[in-house]
């Protein structure tokens, strides 16, 4: 099993605000995302790869006030969106609130963190029309939408359909042009972080550092704007 980082989440109140913070924080313009219809939000991404973390993109993503969630009104939306002190955080500035972990085999992986008794949630398929194609991915959703710990432990991804032979022929990263900004570092501090540490070795996930302490997600990036860190502060 090789599991990876590959996309921060940073959540915003409104999209238009979302890209007004990337524009006076980062320096660059995100590229045009999509629509999870299912989960009634909308996204902008931007690529920040590097030879340490080669798939690594970030996501800026809101509720959309276009989208109708009446065919079915209890599900509730992932990375915990619906939940009160996210949103009032988020009411202030965009915040960094998770991370997610790309991984080649997402049932062993969602099995590998049962055994640690964490329940990432159920494995959903998803997919989204693109000019090349149609990305397909499978996603790790709790039925409540928590993120678990913080945000601190990733959420679980699998590019391409359940039977694909090529997963990541077609993947955010193929279709995002550089974007000037690259992760340096992701740091993990969490009161149980020796737990977090555990959870992650079980996933085979490396390439950032967890530490016991106040809960808290800390992204360095590179930008034209030069050395900037993105943090979740503990929400």
């Amino acid at each position: 099993m090789k599991t990876q980082i590959d996309h921060l989440v940073v959540a915003a109140a409104t999209l238009e605000q979302g890209v007004h913070w990337c524009e006076a924080t980062l320096g660059i313009t995100p590229a045009p995302g999509g629509e999870h219809e299912k989960y009634g939000t909308h996204n902008r991404l931007f690529k920040i790869a590097t030879p340490a973390h080669p798939l690594a993109y970030l996501e800026i993503i809101a509720i959309n006030p276009q989208a109708s969630l009446a065919k079915s009104p209890q599900v509730a939306r992932w990375f915990d969106l619906d939940d009160k002190a996210v949103q009032k955080a988020i009411a202030q500035a965009p915040r960094l609130i998770t991370f997610v972990a790309s991984t080649d085999d997402i049932k062993a992986a969602r099995h590998a963190l049962r055994t640690q008794d964490i329940e990432r949630g159920q494995i959903v398929h998803a997919s989204r029309k693109l000019n090349k194609g149609t990305l397909n991915w499978q996603i790790t959703v709790r039925e409540d939408g928590e993120r678990l710990f913080n945000g601190c432990l990733p959420t679980l991804i699998q590019w391409g359909k359940p039977e694909a032979t090529e997963p990541l022929r077609l993947h955010p990263r193929n279709s995002l042009p550089r974007s000037g900004v690259s992760l340096q570092s992701l740091s993990i501090s969490h009161p149980s972080g020796a737990k977090l540490q555990t959870a992650c070795e079980a996933l085979g996930l490396s390439g950032l550092s967890i530490e016991t302490g106040p809960a808290n997600i800390t992204a360095t990036l590179q930008t034209p704007k030069g050395l900037v860190q993105l943090q979740s502060l503990g929400i």
